[in-house]
């Protein structure tokens, strides 16, 4: 039995639709955060790398990267959310707002806009949308996520499901492209490749070529990092009497290696704008070499830039397995048991104009 002082986390039938929630523990954000970050994923995009490469861009200084702001914030929720989580199952609607710098600190809250009992009646999804915001109350992310959620009691009874219709992509009049961005000083030969937004077709397809292999210290160092305490990281003890008999990698750390990965092939694309969908697939492990691959979906010019555009990317992650044939679900949608994870989402690069 749990004492009166402790906190078992959130199951299924704890929540209710419109349920708000403000997340304990704000973080401040350090430039050892950023160190110990690309040394956990390699990440080499030369925007988040260096103060001298953004300051040549018209910022202050290196902004933090993108997806460590969402690590961050999404660190925030786990104890409400999915600390009792299955797995995290997925995304949509995530735009990202003002840059985050070191220094900056970060609160996040959340609210419940579905619930979905399986047909165990063990496990449940909760569909929440998060906002994750700066010391100014300036939004940094904003993104909605759906995770399967143990039950306390299989027999409580369940919520009448309800699954929320979430738009297919961010609105490309939607993206926030920092005001005081100034790509006429983009030095492409620091930033690593001479292609820019024009040099990219609708349906091409990039092997990343590239691999990394998780091991199990990194992967664990990164969600500690994070703050993200679910039980299906951490604790091997009770994970290895579940399905799989070990601990699962966060499927955000699967996130960071394809976007690190997708760096050969697409270094100047300097800036996450959106998450417009993805797809945790399947499970990754310790030991299980990560693999990535892209395909351009669509192009977009962006009202008032000439010296920026966007592109928005599909990014396929395999696990033990290069992507040279370019893996992903067959007629059926159907996916090979080694793809990991099927990522929608908007960048955006440097113009020639």
């Amino acid at each position: 039995m749990n004492g009166p002082k402790t906190n078992p986390g959130n199951f299924f039938e704890d929540f209710r639709l419109g349920q708000e929630i403000q997340h304990a523990v704000p973080r401040t954000v350090t430039e050892g955060d950023v160190a110990l970050y690309i040394g956990l994923t390699g990440s080499r995009f030369a925007l988040p790398s260096a103060d001298s490469f953004a300051q040549s861009v018209g910022l202050p200084g290196a902004p933090i990267d993108d997806l460590l702001a969402f690590h961050m914030v999404f660190g925030r929720t786990v104890a409400d959310i999915s600390l009792n989580a299955v797995a995290n199952l997925g995304y949509a609607a995530g735009r990202f707002g003002v840059p985050l710098f070191p220094g900056d600190s970060i609160t996040a809250r959340s609210t419940v806009i579905g619930l979905k009992e399986n047909s165990n009646r063990e496990t449940g999804v909760v569909y929440v949308h998060t906002v994750g915001t700066n010391q100014a109350e300036e939004v940094v992310l904003d993104y909605v996520r759906w995770v399967m959620v143990r039950k306390r009691d299989k027999a409580a009874p369940a919520p009448d499901p309800l699954v929320p219709q979430l738009p297919d992509k961010v609105a490309y009049a939607d993206l926030d492209v920092p005001l005081d961005l100034d790509l006429s000083g983009y030095d492409l030969v620091l930033g690593g490749s001479p292609h820019l937004w024009e040099d990219y077709a609708l349906g091409e397809k990039i092997d990343h070529v590239d691999g990394m292999t998780l091991e199990e210290s990194d992967h664990m160092t990164a969600t500690r990092l994070y703050q993200n305490n679910a039980k299906v990281h951490f604790n091997q003890h009770t994970e290895g009497q579940g399905r799989f008999g070990r601990r699962l990698i966060y499927g955000g750390h699967i996130i960071s290696l394809a976007r690190a990965l997708s760096c050969n092939g697409l270094a100047n694309a300097f800036k996450i704008a959106a998450i417009n969908g993805g797809r945790h697939v399947n499970p990754s492990f310790a030991g299980d070499t990560i693999y990535a691959w892209s395909e351009v979906l669509e192009k977009a010019e962006l009202p008032d830039r000439r010296d920026v555009g966007a592109l928005r990317l599909r990014t396929i992650a395999t696990k033990d397995r290069p992507c040279h044939d370019f893996p992903g679900p067959d007629a059926a949608g159907k996916y090979p048991e080694n793809v990991v994870l099927d990522l929608d989402y908007t960048v955006l690069m440097k113009r020639r104009g």
